[in-house]
């Protein structure tokens, strides 16, 4: 079945049709700068502009960098504060699946890329403007964990490992693949993942820092479907007719 998925980042918004069957893009991603300030009605606006550009009348799933249970935003540390407590129904219509956009790359992944047929533990990370998580067990997903909030000497881990930290302060790769190494360890170490999958953004350039990460017997990938995951988990949650489990 075909749906449009929209990824809702801190510095873009990308959309495409998805062919969830198959989990690939059936058209050209389109991707629209994210508003400053990013505030619901702005954002919103911005999804509407992709769902007209591809004149889409089908099922609709959008990610949210952030919390989202029962169907309200919880958290907003990578956007407008003013999004916490919103109804995604009220924003976006009844019919829109929403769900957190770690959470939408995991189940993608997951279900067609580096995961897929893996019964443990998976950890997928996504390194961007932040670090977004989703962990699964058997499968299942277990919700909007955001682990990259957890503390790494003092500070937040994605003040300190996300893809943005690394632009901000200008760290070679393989001064940055420290940090991140850094991270997966803690992560490791909390939760004991027998797969760990790096996604985001800069997951097209994992063969310039993954090779420096080393955690022993636990495997870290990069993501399969880079950074159309969270596009493709949108289109799956459209389909699936839900929003994120309440956690």
């Amino acid at each position: 079945m075909e749906a449009l998925g929209i990824d809702i980042g801190g510095s873009g918004i990308k959309g495409a049709t998805v062919d969830t069957v198959a989990g690939r893009l059936t058209r050209e991603r389109i991707r629209i700068p994210t508003p400053v300030p990013s505030s619901p009605a702005a954002v919103a606006e911005t999804v509407k502009l992709i769902t007209e550009h591809f004149s889409w009348s089908g099922p609709v799933g959008v990610t949210y960098p952030g919390v989202v249970r029962d169907g309200v935003i919880r958290t907003a540390a990578n956007v407008d504060r003013s999004w916490i407590g919103v109804k995604t129904s009220e924003l976006f219509g009844e019919d829109v699946a929403v769900l957190n956009d770690a959470d939408a790359a995991g189940i993608a992944e997951v279900a067609f890329g580096a995961g897929r047929g893996h019964a443990g533990v998976v950890l997928m990370l996504t390194f961007g403007t932040g670090i977004g998580s989703a962990l699964f067990t058997g499968g299942r997903l277990v919700p909007n964990t955001e682990f990259g909030h957890v503390e790494i000497r003092g500070k937040e881990a994605e003040h300190r490992a996300s893809d943005h930290a690394r632009e901000a302060h200008d760290l070679s790769w393989e001064k940055w693949a420290v940090h991140v190494e850094e991270y997966l360890v803690h992560m490791r170490d909390l939760l004991w993942p027998t797969l760990i999958i790096v996604g985001g953004g800069v997951s097209k350039k994992a063969d310039k820092f993954l090779p420096l990460i080393d955690l022993g017997d636990t495997p870290v990938v990069p993501a399969v479907l880079r950074n159309e995951a969270g596009i493709i988990g949108a289109a799956m949650a459209a389909v699936a007719g839900h929003t994120a489990p309440a956690s």
